[in-house]
């Protein structure tokens, strides 16, 4: 099935800084690409009839002009060509049980979620349908990383859930278009200058080598994940921490490898931060350095600076990445290669986050270690972690450079985050004294 669609609006332009800098990552993933596709899902509260969510597909991408944009890419160039009509796939499962929908719902999420997209040729949006008894009872969007992060996923499923609703979604938005023109503005230049200059400045203080080169290389990348029930109640139960505690937890954790008292992390900012990017389906997310010193003092003062620590990162990670890398070609930079991409509630519409209540001591035993694949070897990267909702639980997925991080250590820093971030929870839990 395909949902058609014209008279939308069109131009063509300068990409964005989030859509050059997904770009260069993309591009260079090969067949892993697929995993970095966006997709997420939402129940209807009332059932629709297809051509009814056809028409509210439509309103989506009148609403958001990354929903139907092309990339054309030259080197470090790359351009946006917003087009005003075309065919949006769709893909359906039909005759579904009612008792089968959710699970019907998670294999299509699945399907989605690793079929690749070709951002140059394919409109980046793709639609799954579950329907059963003759109505749509789930909807599962899939958009590559180069159309929107996991923050724009958020904002299409409300828009979603608000038209399906009968209501109209709220908000003036910056299209991707309008926001490479504030990029190339004065202003724009200015708050990358000094986004440079803060990453320039962090770069200049941190370790140069914290991991040395240990064993013969793996030819490829091993990656692992830490399925953790307890991991997920206890970032719930910190609630508004958990963000500084996870990042707290794994310079402490790396720190205990390598012996640095001194981390740093590129680490993935939202960047909603100016007007009209707060509700908005595209990519703007980027890097962020996160510098932070001390890493061997007690965890909750740790956990105090984290904060601080990750939010200059925040402040910081709204620039041209392209400037940026000439700019660290010609400095003495320290290593800068660990990077950690918090995704944690992003996928609360198929139950992915809504850990089982349990006491800790009792989720712990049911924590599992698995080596589900081995990927190709990643330029500049000694490890990639993932904090990522699953049903009931929390994952912490790993892809390092054996040659620095042996699996056994990947193990230990694993299993080590997940150690610290409990014990925190449980601590903070206990009465005063």
């Amino acid at each position: 099935m395909e949902f058609a669609f014209a008279g939308l609006r069109a131009g063509h332009g300068p990409g964005t800084w989030g859509q050059r800098a997904i770009w260069d990552v993309v591009r260079g993933l090969g067949t892993d690409a697929a995993r970095y596709n966006v997709t997420g899902g939402r129940e209807l509260v009332e059932p629709l009839p297809a051509a009814r969510v056809a028409d509210l597909v439509r309103a989506l991408l009148a609403r958001h002009d990354s929903l139907h944009t092309l990339l054309d890419a030259d080197g470090d160039t790359v351009r946006q060509r917003v087009v005003p009509a075309g065919a949006v796939p769709v893909v359906v499962r039909s005759g579904i049980e009612a008792g089968e929908v959710l699970p019907a719902t998670y294999a299509l999420f699945h399907e989605l979620q690793a079929t690749p997209f070709d951002p140059l040729t394919e409109l980046p949006l793709r639609v799954g349908l579950v329907i059963a008894d003759g109505l749509v009872r789930y909807v599962v969007f899939s958009m590559p990383h180069t159309a929107s992060d996991g923050w724009g996923l958020r904002n299409l499923l409300a828009d979603w859930s608000a038209l399906a609703s009968g209501a109209e979604p709220s908000g003036v938005l910056r299209q991707p278009l309008e926001e490479a023109a504030f990029q190339h503005s004065d202003r724009g230049r200015r708050r990358d200058a000094a986004a440079r200059r803060s990453w320039l400045d962090k770069l200049a203080r941190g370790p140069h080598r914290p991991f040395p080169v240990r064993g013969t290389a793996e030819p490829v990348f091993p990656n692992a994940v830490l399925n953790s029930p307890a991991l997920a109640l206890a970032l719930d139960r910190l609630a508004a921490d958990a963000h500084a505690v996870l990042l707290a937890a794994t310079a402490a954790a790396a720190a205990r490898l390598t012996g640095a008292t001194d981390t740093v992390f590129q680490v993935v900012v939202n960047n909603r931060f100016l007007p009209g990017l707060a509700g908005g389906v595209t990519t703007v997310a980027q890097e962020g350095l996160l510098h932070l010193p001390g890493t061997d003092e007690p965890f909750p003062a740790l956990v105090r600076r984290a904060f601080g620590a990750a939010l200059s990162a925040h402040r910081h990670a709204y620039y041209d990445k392209v400037a940026l890398r000439r700019d660290i070609a010609g400095a003495d930079a320290c290593d800068h290669s660990c990077f950690v991409n918090d995704t944690r509630g992003l996928m609360p519409a198929l139950g992915y986050a809504k850990p089982t209540p349990a006491a800790l001591a009792e989720a712990l035993s049911r924590t599992t270690l698995s080596w589900p694949v081995d990927h190709e070897p990643r330029l500049g990267t000694t490890f990639a972690l993932d904090a990522q909702d699953a049903p009931g639980s929390l994952e912490l997925a790993m892809t390092a450079d054996s040659a620095l991080i042996p699996r056994a250590d990947m193990a230990r820093l694993l299993y080590g985050i997940e150690s610290l971030v409990v014990d925190h929870a449980l601590a903070s839990a206990q009465p005063p004294a």
